[in-house]
């Protein structure tokens, strides 16, 4: 069986993206986690949820995608999608931020007892990491491994196949990414990153909400259902 039947992805995905889990360095990626598991160490997310952000938004489902660098590294947190935690887990501090200016920016109550984001990538906010996985208390001990190259490829096949997305990029490890991505065919957000150390710099009245849905307007796409 090939590497890419045994990825169980959305058909649009497999579509545009199949041929990346043959290539060389995708196989290098699964030997090295293989051999970080066999060596008894703690790996976020789960496997099952390692492709999550692809599971719950299909490559045609897009409307707009937000870049995270790489998994959070505590007990429970990670589960695929970027920013955010599973129910019941206390809320990392940039997530608090971004719910923060969500409030702001939409005027609108927002649960802070809840971080799970799965509602926002069930309407085709693609929530991406740029680095899949990460081994406990260590961040960012797996963004040289590969996937790198994975979602570069990723952004690159949005950017040529889909138009009109919204990309929003906070951090200059997301803004990196914008070499990838035409503005003239999508939308660009970027601002500082909403951690604590750099949230009171720009993010904070940055609307990126309310811009991301005035645009999705303006295209004919149906908005975002920011807060359920």
């Amino acid at each position: 069986m090939t590497e890419k039947k045994q990825i169980k992805l959305p058909f649009g995905w497999l579509e545009n993206l199949g041929e990346e889990f043959e290539k060389s360095y995708m196989h290098e990626i699964k030997n090295f986690l293989n051999k970080e598991y066999s060596l008894g160490k703690i790996i976020y997310p789960d496997k099952s949820n390692i492709f999550s952000a692809f599971n719950y938004c299909d490559f045609n489902d897009i409307k707009v995608v937000i870049l995270g660098q790489d998994p959070y590294h505590g007990p429970s947190q990670a589960h695929g999608l970027s920013f955010s935690v599973k129910e019941k887990v206390p809320l990392p501090p940039s997530l608090v931020n971004i719910y923060k200016e969500l409030e702001t920016d939409l005027d609108m109550k927002v649960d802070f007892s809840n971080g799970n984001l799965e509602h926002w990538a069930s309407q085709g906010v693609f929530l991406l990491n740029t680095t899949l996985t990460v081994e406990k208390n260590k961040p960012l001990s797996h963004s040289k491994i590969g996937w790198n190259i994975f979602t570069d490829k990723v952004i690159q096949k949005i950017n040529e196949l889909r138009e009109n997305i919204v990309f929003i990029l906070w951090g200059s490890h997301a803004h990196s990414k914008s070499q990838y991505i035409n503005n003239d065919k999508h939308l660009i957000l970027k601002s500082v990153h909403p951690s604590p150390l750099s949230a009171y710099r720009g993010f904070f009245g940055s609307k990126p909400f309310s811009k991301t849905n005035e645009y999705l307007h303006s295209q004919n796409k149906q908005k975002i259902i920011w807060v359920k």
